[in-house]
């Protein structure tokens, strides 16, 4: 092998523990003959179980790869548990490394392939017995990457310093004789069916406290929702309500306002038919005017001679009555004037007199004070009071609109007169300051 510069060896290595099964043939027949040879003792040092029958022929499955033929055996591990174990590595000598071909060069120089991989299987067993004895059955069967990782690891820092790298190796099969591995499989099934029970059992608790938990929100959901239904009613009712009121007192105000619109309408038909009434009293006049200018045209073509004559007899006794007239205006301007002079004389008279009493009143003023003041105000009162009825004297019409409530007729007239009236005292009161009603109560002050 060294020979054709860095072949590869596969060795099939087993423990004796776990690993178990047949070899896997692999490729056609190398061109040189592989001596069939048994095992060293030392891979049948811990068995219990029957002797080990030896490997079977190393076999070359293709050219620079050796594929010895894995063997199976029992073996006893920590919990005195026979299995069988079959591994299937792959390794070869390393030819691309020149310190790892000088180091194969010299172990295997002179050595068949068969020896060269009873070599590099007896490494790969050791390591494999080595590894096994630090895991149970339970940490291989569960984990066998980590197994494989481990026997890699341990038996490549060896085989690096035969020269040899390891390709791969893999556990094909775990099994036992004992049903050992069988029973963890039954322990951990009835583990499992036990947990899919209390699975079940807690699932239709949760199911049961589910459904009555949905039952209780539906039922509150129901109740909720017919309270938001009476809520609803309810706020129906209060805005149909309302909007009945609205709907009366819009429909009464309507009524009101057709029947003042009514009057307003029959109050404006009978001035327009006034109007009417005057327009044709004024048509009627003036037919009569042109009547009359008529009658006077014919009159005055009738009787016009005689007329001149008469104007002139007239224009001669106005003429005439003039000069009377003159005469007479004249005599009374004298009279008038004499007249006027006495009556000067009389106002000068009267307003002395009436200065002396105005001083007279000032005197009486600074000692009455209001009462003198409220008795010039009560002078003056039906003065006003002429002046504010003055206007419903000289009204042709009054038109009067009742809404319904209080008087009608001529006492609504008499009661707004009064009203008016009542109301004198306020507003002498906001003109000059003076209360009629708390100077009425005041006493009088002497001097």
């Amino acid at each position: 092998m060294v020979r054709r510069g860095g072949g590869v060896a596969s060795a099939a290595a087993t423990g004796c523990g776990l690993v178990g099964g047949k070899g896997a043939s692999a490729g056609p027949a190398p061109r040189q003959a592989v001596r069939e040879r048994p095992l060293l003792g030392s891979s049948q040092v811990a068995c219990a179980s029957p002797p080990c029958p030896g490997p079977r022929p190393g076999r070359c499955s293709r050219p620079g790869r050796f594929l010895p033929e894995p063997p199976s055996h029992g073996g006893w591990r920590t919990c005195l548990c026979p299995a069988l174990h079959p591994a299937n590595p792959e390794v070869k000598i390393q030819g691309q490394n020149k310190e790892m071909l000088a180091a194969a060069c010299q172990m295997f120089l002179g050595k068949t392939e068969a020896e060269i991989a009873h070599i590099a299987l007896e490494t790969l067993e050791g390591h494999q017995r080595a590894i096994m004895a630090h895991m149970t059955v339970e940490e291989i069967y569960k984990d066998r990457q980590k197994f494989s990782e481990q026997v890699f690891k341990v038996a490549s820092s060896d085989l690096v310093n035969m020269g040899i790298s390891v390709v791969s190796y893999t556990l094909k099969d775990i099994h036992d004789d004992q049903d050992y591995l069988h029973s963890l499989g039954k322990a951990r099934t009835a583990q499992v069916q036990k947990d899919a029970r209390i699975g079940e059992a807690e699932a239709k608790r949760d199911a049961g406290i589910r459904e009555a938990k949905a039952k209780q929100e539906k039922v509150s959901a129901q109740y909720l929702s017919e309270i938001e239904m009476a809520k609803a009613q309810r706020d129906y009712e209060l805005k149909k309500a309302a909007y009945d009121i609205e709907v009366n007192t819009r429909r009464a105000q309507a009524d009101l306002a057709y029947q003042l619109q009514v009057a307003k309408t029959k109050q404006q038909i009978e001035e327009q038919r006034v109007q009417v009434q005057v327009v044709e009293r004024a048509q009627q006049v003036a037919v009569q005017e042109q009547e009359i200018a008529r009658r006077e045209k014919e009159l005055e073509a009738r009787v016009r001679k005689p007329a001149e004559a008469e104007r002139y007899k007239l224009e001669r006794l106005a003429a005439a009555e003039k000069s009377q007239l003159i005469m007479q205006a004249e005599a009374e301007a004298e009279s008038v004037r004499m007249r006027g002079e006495a009556e000067a004389f009389a106002i000068g008279a009267r307003a002395r007199a009436e200065a002396e009493q105005m001083a007279k009143k000032a005197e009486a003023f600074q000692l009455y004070q209001e009462a003198a003041q409220l008795d010039m105000l009560l002078e003056k009162l039906p003065q006003v009071a002429e002046e504010i009825s003055g206007p419903l004297t000289s009204a042709n019409k009054i038109t009067l609109v009742s809404s319904g409530s209080g008087a009608m007729g001529a006492a609504k007239v008499t009661g707004e007169v009064l009203d008016i009236l009542s109301r004198l005292p306020e507003s002498v009161e906001r003109l000059t300051g003076v209360s009629i009603s708390q100077v009425n109560h005041k006493p009088l002050r002497t001097a």
